[in-house]
């Protein structure tokens, strides 16, 4: 495990440490509930990237096996591509929380606080988490 680093609230911490004990913990891929952004009462069951935890809320981020890479407006040299809205995307590659063994991408600018995730998928690998985290600029790079 890394050390945290407290993104904004004084309760909030941000590290790697999954333990596959099937509850959510920083560094897995599990599912939730995601409300969407432009009318809160809708939302979609995806999965989402656990990288802490604040109280008794998770904080992720959101996955999605649409490649944005083909609809980018920029690519930064740390290999995020940014849409025509702005949104921040990294590819984490292919993993066991999509059955099909789609690739996967993360959303960086959107920082999800859930009550409730469920399922749990995998784990990502450390330097994919850390790689995510400081490109979300929730961590130290090292």
């Amino acid at each position: 495990m890394w050390p945290f680093k407290r993104p904004s609230a004084p309760t909030a911490q941000i590290g790697y440490a999954p333990v596959p004990d099937g509850r959510a913990d920083p560094g897995e891929v599990c599912w939730a509930w995601v409300p969407f952004e432009d009318d809160p009462s809708r939302g979609k069951d995806r999965p989402v990237l656990i990288v802490g935890v604040e109280g008794d809320l998770w904080l992720a981020l959101m996955l999605t096996s649409k490649d944005h890479d083909r609809e980018a407006v920029e690519e930064l040299p740390n290999g995020v591509a940014v849409d025509h809205f702005g949104h921040r995307w990294l590819d984490i590659g292919a993993g066991a929380w999509d059955r099909e063994g789609r690739p996967s991408e993360v959303r960086l600018d959107r920082l999800l606080r859930l009550s409730k995730v469920r399922r749990e998928g995998a784990a990502l690998d450390e330097a994919m988490f850390r790689r995510v985290a400081a490109a979300a600029g929730i961590s130290d790079r090292r």
